[in-house]
């Protein structure tokens, strides 16, 4: 386990049933959790992302519970849009750093406490929106200052299945077993 997720671990507090039981909204950066953080750029300005089915197939079964999913991403991209749009995300934020005050906003629009809101973020300007949300996740990879306020860190690497980790611990809180 790599330094500063073992110090990171040794700081959180165990993430309970009845707390992943109470989130009702799931939000999440983008690019570095539920992509690796890799942008790939063609010759022809576009841009490509890898996003994994996993992570898919777990959000789908949340927004069939009734769970508002969304996706805050600090940059405008093509590729977010396409796989959000595919996804049927239907709240998706993009080019936006001010993380926590959109969290914010959208717990408000949906009369949700903090404690009902959970949030993965990867970078710096992630971790005042993890500190905030009543379950704050980071991907292992994450910078220090995500790591040093999450809560959760999935085993899973991002983009290759850590959302779908979480949504199963969200998903198991409400009794619905893993897809066979």
């Amino acid at each position: 386990m790599p330094r500063s997720r073992a110090a990171a671990t040794a700081r959180r507090r165990p993430v309970s049933r009845p707390r992943w039981a109470a989130v009702r909204l799931l939000a999440l950066d983008v690019d570095g959790v539920l992509t690796d953080g890799t942008i790939d750029v063609h010759s022809d300005g576009t841009e490509s992302k890898c996003f994994s089915v996993l992570d898919g197939m777990g959000l789908k079964r949340l927004a069939a519970l009734g769970i508002e999913v969304a996706w805050i991403s600090g940059r405008a991209s093509g590729a977010t849009t396409a796989r959000a749009t595919e996804l049927k995300i239907a709240h998706l934020i993009q080019d936006r750093t001010d993380k926590l005050a959109v969290l914010q906003q959208l717990a408000r629009r949906f009369g949700l406490e903090p404690r009902q809101v959970c949030y993965m973020g990867d970078d710096d300007f992630d971790a005042p929106a993890i500190r905030w949300a009543g379950i704050g996740v980071a991907p292992a990879a994450a910078m220090p200052a995500a790591l040093a306020v999450a809560d959760y860190v999935p085993h899973r690497p991002a983009g290759r299945g850590a959302v779908r980790e979480v949504c199963e611990h969200i998903l198991g809180s409400r009794g619905q077993k893993s897809l066979p």
